[in-house]
């Protein structure tokens, strides 16, 4: 690889990666939106009983699981179908956080604001219809907003402060008063603004603007993109996944919370670049797919290829590649660029031509991570056939790989020799 072209390269990315990583609030957003997977995660398996009944359509089982589906899915109306309170406080945390100034009350102050701006006073109650994941983007206004207000009227000393003498916890229940008030007065007027002059609840106001962007993320242009830059910056040294996913995280989260949503409706789930799809399908065992890789190098002729190998099989069985991408070096070495760059592009490609076709089923459930190959696939789609796609993509990745490290592999050989002679 031309150092000309590294050293340029290295110039104009180094600092957009920077300012990605440093940017407060989308730092915070990505946290956040991370946070709440485990919370998507215990929704989706209370839902499980529900998409097994499904697929067996008759039967004792069946039977069973219809009688007592009340039971068996009631977490999922606590975790996934308010799954943005818990967005709010978490992305607040973040960013109080990354100010110097989270107290318990930071969190709570955006789930009040989340509330206001998202909740609709009916009769009887109040309607959650915008407190699940149509209203993640509305959690994200709200946890930077009431943190933003929090931290001027800190700054500017406008909070109520009492003698050292005082418990912390009174100190600090009253230095949030004024902060919280003042939150809670402009959530009242944007919602009552939205409500009167726009005629929709705040939500469907936000999701009215975010439509464009949120339509195009769930593309196979956006996917590609998206899986290209990972991909090109790892292999530059850059954490892909870490840079990237500042920005397409929050997408990908809210559509896997829209399609465990849909799917406990019984609507129909229509987005595929879900969180889970990225990791269990397209970056499968690590960005670059690289298990494949791992197996040819523990079974090479040259030693410092087979011991690296050895030593990352098992992590990269469940998901953790970076022994083999600093160890190999996948960085900066030539004959891997135009595979690991490349090749996850082509999965990208064909996964998500398998889905959008109907031949193996789209997301339903959220899957934990760091899960061996194939599991986390059923765990998502429960179709077997995403399983053999996933399956397939490693075997194709292997492919790829294989003249590449062959070419590598020649070279390795050729210098041990040398060190030997």
């Amino acid at each position: 690889m031309n150092s000309k072209f590294q050293d340029t390269l290295m110039k104009y990315m180094m600092p957009v990666a920077n300012r990605l990583e440093q940017q407060k609030h989308l730092q915070a957003i990505k946290d956040g939106m991370i946070a709440v997977i485990p919370i998507i995660i215990v929704g989706s398996v209370s839902l499980l009983p529900l998409a097994i009944a499904n697929l067996l359509g008759s039967g004792a089982i069946y039977e069973f699981l219809n009688r007592y589906m009340g039971v068996f899915t009631y977490a999922g109306k606590f975790t996934s179908d308010i799954i943005s309170i818990y967005a709010a406080f978490f992305i607040a945390a973040a960013l109080a956080k990354s100010y110097g100034i989270y107290t318990n009350q930071t969190g709570v102050t955006a789930i009040m604001v989340h509330l206001i701006l998202s909740g609709l006073v009916i009769e009887g109650g109040l309607d959650i219809s915008y407190l699940g994941a149509s209203g993640l983007f509305t959690s994200m206004v709200s946890a930077i907003l009431s943190v933003e207000v929090t931290r001027f009227m800190m700054e500017k000393k406008l909070t109520i402060r009492l003698p050292d003498s005082v418990p912390v916890m009174v100190g600090e229940s009253f230095g949030a008063l004024l902060p919280l008030v003042m939150n809670a007065v402009l959530a009242v007027i944007i919602a009552n603004l939205s409500l009167g002059i726009g005629g929709k609840v705040f939500p469907a106001f936000v999701m009215g603007l975010l439509a464009p962007a949120i339509s195009t993320m769930d593309t196979l242009p956006a996917l590609l993109i998206v899986v290209f830059l990972t991909q090109f910056l790892w292999f530059f040294g850059l954490h892909g996944p870490s840079i990237t996913s500042a920005v397409w995280a929050s997408f990908a989260i809210a559509y896997e919370a829209e399609n465990v949503a849909n799917f406990a409706a019984g609507l129909p789930v229509t987005h595929i670049f879900t969180y889970g799809f990225y990791y269990s399908i397209i970056q499968l065992t690590g960005s670059g797919l690289t298990l494949g890789l791992v197996i040819l190098m523990m079974r090479s002729r040259a030693k410092s290829l087979k011991a690296i190998g050895t030593a990352g099989i098992v992590p990269s069985i469940f998901g953790i590649n970076e022994p083999i991408i600093f160890g190999m070096p996948i960085i900066l070495n030539p004959f891997m660029f135009i595979p690991f760059v490349f090749g996850p592009m082509l999965i990208t490609l064909i996964s998500y031509f398998a889905m959008t076709s109907g031949l193996v089923g789209k997301p339903i459930a959220a899957p934990p991570g760091f899960l061996p190959p194939g599991v986390a696939a059923f765990i998502m789609t429960l179709d077997w056939k995403c399983v053999v796609l996933a399956l397939a993509g490693l075997v194709i990745m292997t492919i790829i790989y294989y003249p590449f490290f062959k070419m590598m592999e020649a070279s390795e050989i050729k210098k041990e020799q040398e060190a030997e002679a």
